[in-house]
């Protein structure tokens, strides 16, 4: 290197910086629903605690559903949001084998589902917005959770959401699974990441059923429409936060400020709304949902 033989060192690494930003674009501006997923899935992209510790202050957590026990796949407790006081909830998958296992890699039991539902209810008490950060593969399907009504807390869980008397503003931030991230994103606005998926089943469990081969999995997620862009034309979210070039895993610090930003407008935007008007409102968009979809 010392003796670049008329090579200059300084030029050749610009150069090569520059093609490989040029590949990188083209890369991502082609992602098929499948990449799309792997990308939502990557185990460096932001998680629900990452949002919580960067976007809330003052963040005092809660803890149980006052029946059974305490889910650790569900975070949620009280802080403020640029200094107005709110309700944050969100599914944690965790960072390393250690913290995954603590948080059952985000899919929640029923007493998560009943945390949140409690902790809904407690925000309309005290008329604090309600902040949600999903990234679940769907809520955790072993036979306790069923023996202790899984489907029953799900539901309950977007009901409150839905009657919720203040704003309820979700965030998709990664894997958005099934009823198990709806539980929690049944809002007056939806946002997701730009790379981030959300469907009614994983394109590996879709690709299980319908072919008896979950190597049809790139198949399943085309036919899924499970990409924001996807999303957004069919009116299910309501906005799409862009990424930084490659994924929020490369540039975590740009994501959360994106993701502050949106969720700063959404709540200005609902900002002295009536309780009677936001029910009404979230019941016809959801209904005009089902519309869209079936026509």
């Amino acid at each position: 290197m010392s003796e670049p033989d008329g090579i200059n060192i300084a030029d050749e690494v610009v150069r090569l910086i520059s093609v490989a930003d040029r590949q990188l674009r083209t890369t991502y501006s082609r992602l098929t629903p499948w990449q799309k997923t792997q990308v939502a899935r990557h185990p460096d992209r932001p998680k629900a605690k990452d949002y919580i510790e960067k976007l809330i202050t003052d963040f005092t957590p809660l803890a149980g559903d006052r029946a059974f026990a305490d889910d650790a796949a569900v975070l949620g407790g009280m802080g403020r949001f640029r200094g107005r006081p709110v309700m944050v909830l969100g599914t944690e998958k965790g960072t390393d084998t250690e913290s995954r296992v603590k948080h059952n890699f985000g899919m929640a039991r029923p007493e998560g589902y009943r945390k949140a539902r409690r902790l809904i209810e407690l925000a309309g008490r005290f008329k604090l917005p309600i902040l949600t950060f999903i990234d679940t593969a769907g809520a955790f399907p072993g036979i306790e959770a069923e023996a202790r009504g899984q489907a029953e807390a799900i539901a309950r869980s977007i009901e409150a959401c839905l009657e919720a008397p203040v704003p309820v503003i979700a965030t998709i931030i990664g894997e958005g699974g099934s009823g198990g991230a709806i539980a929690l994103a049944a809002g007056d606005i939806v946002l997701m990441l730009e790379h981030a998926v959300y469907s009614v089943i994983s394109p590996e469990g879709c690709a299980s059923i319908l072919w008896r081969d979950a190597t049809q999995a790139s198949v399943a997620a085309e036919a899924l429409r499970l990409t924001a862009e996807d999303l957004l034309r069919l009116k299910l979210i309501d906005q799409i936060v862009p990424e930084p070039l490659g994924g929020a895993q490369r540039d975590k610090t740009a994501t959360l400020y994106a993701v502050g930003l949106a969720i700063q407008e959404a709540l200005s935007n609902l900002n002295g709304t009536d309780a009677a008007t936001l029910r009404q409102r979230r019941r016809e968009k959801f209904l005009a949902m089902g519309r869209e979809t079936i026509g």
